[in-house]
């Protein structure tokens, strides 16, 4: 955003922002979305294409991903994620998972959950490019 390399900038599942984080959001017009603004039957998100998706696995509550290095209750559930990503409807064109910490991971759940995203990710790919070959 500072190298004015990235038109826009949608961020979910926020649930602390420090004074500096708020004045980056206000500064950079960061689309920002609370999780106490959060209404899983209401949200959806509308973009122009294409779509770089980062995805930072600690956006998940801990009770579904605990391999992380910064627990924060009270964050997205893997349902919630997976309903954003089904409804992303434009060229996906590179995506990233990140903040996977396997020394943290209980039984593997989080690299399990990380492995059903990328495969949700990667089917949409999939599926938004084909629209754009016929």
């Amino acid at each position: 955003m500072e190298s004015g390399l990235a038109k826009r900038l949608v961020q979910v599942g926020i649930r602390t922002l420090n004074s500096h984080q708020k004045q980056q959001i206000e500064k950079y017009s960061v689309e920002s979305h609370e999780m106490r603004h959060f209404d899983r039957h209401k949200f959806k998100l509308d973009f122009d294409g294409p779509l770089y998706l980062s995805f930072d696995i600690d956006a998940l509550d801990p009770a579904f991903a605990p391999g992380v290095s910064h627990f924060e209750p009270g964050g997205l559930s893997v349902r919630d994620v997976l309903s954003i990503i089904q409804k992303l409807a434009v060229p996906i064109i590179g995506a990233d998972i990140v903040e996977y910490n396997p020394k943290r991971d209980i039984n593997g759940m989080t690299a399990m959950v990380a492995a059903k995203l990328l495969k949700e990710i990667g089917g949409q790919i999939l599926q938004n490019s084909a629209h754009k070959l016929v």
